[in-house]
């Protein structure tokens, strides 16, 4: 990846920023002087990981364009937990759509600063699984279409989380939801539904397409960065764990993040005009069943007796994603 992979050698783990590296080479949330653009007091769970992906991908737009951003944010959890009506945790111009509409009106503030002549201000849009891929899919697709000056982010827990942790089309197959219970004989989410969003954008050809998860926030912003460079629609779609849906500890949201791109599961790789110029490699791949037995979602699979049948079919789509984005090195 352009992202370079900085080694903490006291501990000898991969580190999101270290502060005593060199001024150009440090992340955002290194900086001293970061902007904060999502800051404390918000109602987000202890361990969520929309709460970190959303804080390190504005802060990495709002240091990108010298702070002159709009932030226009779909109803979900990201919403409810940052902008309980009258307060906020939002420390940049931010505007609340609906639930579906967060694409249309992030086009409508383009339009208006391109009226008003303001190219130097950018507009994010964001939301989660459910407001892009379901609700607001239509929207998208129409902002890719006509692909206007938007980076949409979509911070992806797999479920409806604020609501009750109903079914998305994001949602894995064999996962345990409150609309996919684990019983009868095919339990959990049916396998061969769903939308993959980031290969959806891809196949509008749109200027930039990447994804990420919060296991490795580094990369994270400088894909942030990255969108930043192009004029037109950008997808950048993020991985983030959520411990209540995903039935984890707080402590686990990074590791089981990194188990999701290890094992192959979630491919994060980059794409411009429709073709990926980079993708993330494996550094040590590991079966599915070890990210599986970190989520109670996935409890019913290791049962008496264990579903190695749907294990082994999730590995499978594991492997297809290993060979489809090539995340092993040939020697891996």
């Amino acid at each position: 990846m352009p992202v370079q992979e900085i080694k903490f050698y006291q501990t000898g783990s991969l580190v999101v920023g270290n502060r005593l590296l060199d001024p150009e080479r440090r992340t955002v949330q290194a900086d001293p002087g970061r902007p904060n653009t999502l800051t404390s007091g918000h109602r987000a769970c202890q361990g969520c990981g929309e709460a970190l992906g959303a804080r390190y991908a504005v802060d990495a737009a709002h240091r990108a364009t010298g702070g002159r951003i709009v932030v226009v944010n779909s109803t979900g959890c990201l919403e409810v937990f940052s902008t309980p009506y009258p307060e906020t945790s939002w420390r940049v111009a931010w505007l609340h759509s609906l639930f579906g509409n967060a694409p249309a009106v992030a086009t409508g503030v383009a339009a208006a600063l391109k009226v008003k002549g303001r190219t130097d201000v950018r507009v994010v849009g964001q939301g989660g699984d459910g407001g892009t891929v379901d609700i607001g899919f239509a929207c998208l697709s129409g902002m890719f279409e006509r692909n206007d000056d938007v980076l949409y982010i979509c911070y992806d827990n797999q479920a409806y989380m604020n609501t009750g942790v109903q079914r998305s089309g994001a949602t894995p197959p064999a996962a345990r939801t409150a609309t996919t219970q684990a019983v009868g004989p095919e339990p959990g989410n049916p396998f061969g539904q769903g939308k993959n969003a980031a290969l959806i954008a891809m196949a509008h050809e749109i200027p930039y397409v990447a994804t990420a998860t919060v296991a490795d926030l580094r990369d994270l912003e400088y894909k942030v960065h990255r969108a930043m460079e192009f004029r037109g629609a950008r997808y950048l779609h993020v991985l983030v764990p959520c411990p209540l849906g995903w039935a984890t500890a707080s402590s686990d949201t990074i590791r089981v993040a990194r188990l999701a791109k290890e094992s192959g599961l979630f491919p994060v790789f980059e794409a411009e005009h429709g073709e990926i110029t980079a993708v993330s490699k494996i550094r040590r791949k590991v079966p599915v069943e070890e990210y599986l037995r970190a989520q109670g979602r996935y409890a019913h699979l290791f049962g008496d007796p264990p579903r190695t049948d749907v294990i082994a079919a999730l590995q499978a789509l594991a492997d297809r994603n290993i060979r489809r984005f090539g995340l092993l090195d040939e020697e891996g």
